[in-house]
Order: C-alpha cells, then sequence, then structure tokens
C-alpha cells in the first residue's frame, strides 16, 4: 500500500478548491516537507500566496503578472497561454523532480487543461513517471475520466449557495 506520492484532485463547483489545496500545503510545510506551488490562470499577487510566500518550505514559482479569464481572451492571448502554461508545466515539473520536492500544487491546473489552455497529456505522462513520493494537488473544475482515474483522492465541491448568485463581486481576502 502506497503511503507517500499519491494525487489529488479538489473539483467541483463550488468555493474552497484552493484554499483546500493550500490547506495541504501549509499542513506538509509544517510537517517539514517541501512544497512547490504553481497558480494557472492567476497573477502573482493573490491573498494566499502573500502569506504562504512567508513560511517556510514552501517555494512559488512565478506565473503572469497579470491573467484574465479565458472566456476574455482572444484567439491569439489563447495560442499565447497555451505555449506559456505548456513550458510552464513542464518547468514546474521539472524543478519538482530535480530538486526533489515532497508535495506539488498546480492550482488550476484542471481548469486550465478544460479551457484548452494546457496539453492534459503532458499533466497524465508527468503524473504516470512522477518520482515515486512526489504528492501531487490538482485543483479546479471538470476533470477528465483520465485525470480522475489517476487521483488517489478525488473531493468535489459543490455550491449550494454563493453571493455571486445575488451579484455580489468576488471579495479580496475571501474568494480571491
Amino acid at each position: 500500500m502506497k503511503t507517500t506520492g499519491l494525487i489529488h484532485v479538489y473539483c467541483g463547483n463550488g468555493k474552497g478548491k484552493t484554499t483546500t489545496g493550500m490547506g495541504l500545503c501549509a499542513r506538509a510545510a509544517g510537517f517539514g516537507y517541501r512544497v512547490l506551488i504553481y497558480q494557472f490562470m492567476k497573477n502573482n499577487k493573490t491573498s494566499e500566496r502573500k502569506t504562504l510566500e512567508h513560511a517556510g518550505n514552501i517555494t512559488w514559482l512565478d506565473g503572469l503578472d497579470q491573467e484574465k479569464f479565458s472566456f476574455q481572451m482572444t484567439e491569439e492571448e489563447k495560442r499565447q497561454r497555451r505555449e506559456f502554461y505548456d513550458s510552464q508545466l513542464e518547468k514546474v515539473t521539472g524543478i519538482a523532480v530535480e530538486q526533489k520536492f515532497d508535495v506539488l500544487f498546480l492550482d488550476e491546473a484542471i481548469y486550465t487543461i478544460r479551457a484548452g489552455l494546457l496539453d492534459e497529456q503532458k499533466l497524465l505522462d508527468f503524473l504516470d513517471h512522477k518520482p515515486e513520493h512526489l504528492e501531487v494537488i490538482l485543483t479546479g473544475q471538470g476533470p477528465s475520466e483520465a485525470l480522475l482515474q489517476r487521483a488517489d483522492y478525488v473531493s468535489e465541491i459543490c455550491m449550494r449557495k454563493h453571493p455571486f448568485q445575488k451579484g455580489q463581486p468576488a471579495r479580496d481576502g475571501i474568494e480571491r
């Protein structure tokens, strides 16, 4: 039975996927594990990053300074993002392997794949050949069956009620 190196998927339409992944990263770092985090589709100024950058044992790989939702992008921007995110996946997974990290969190990787901005096969190939000890966390809506089959944990976060439904915009420090 495997005790380390499992794959976590936090998915669904509810709030809390990233928060759950960040909580696991904080717990792992507190235990002494070395954690590497990359956030797809987010800038380098997220509230969780501002806090966890000061935690020991957590390393962040920078993404873009400015980002927007995929539905706001032109076709050319989408092509550029796909090239960028495919290369970032190679970079972050390479660092995770070479520097022998214990935990790798690929925040919003699932959403980025679903939006057509990340090659799912590249992620699947990495998961199939990752170091045995490496714990991997993936978040986002709508994981494929292939991702679900590779996962050891799948937690679906379901929205029952959200202030957004009444027109409340996302609030700093709470939803973003």
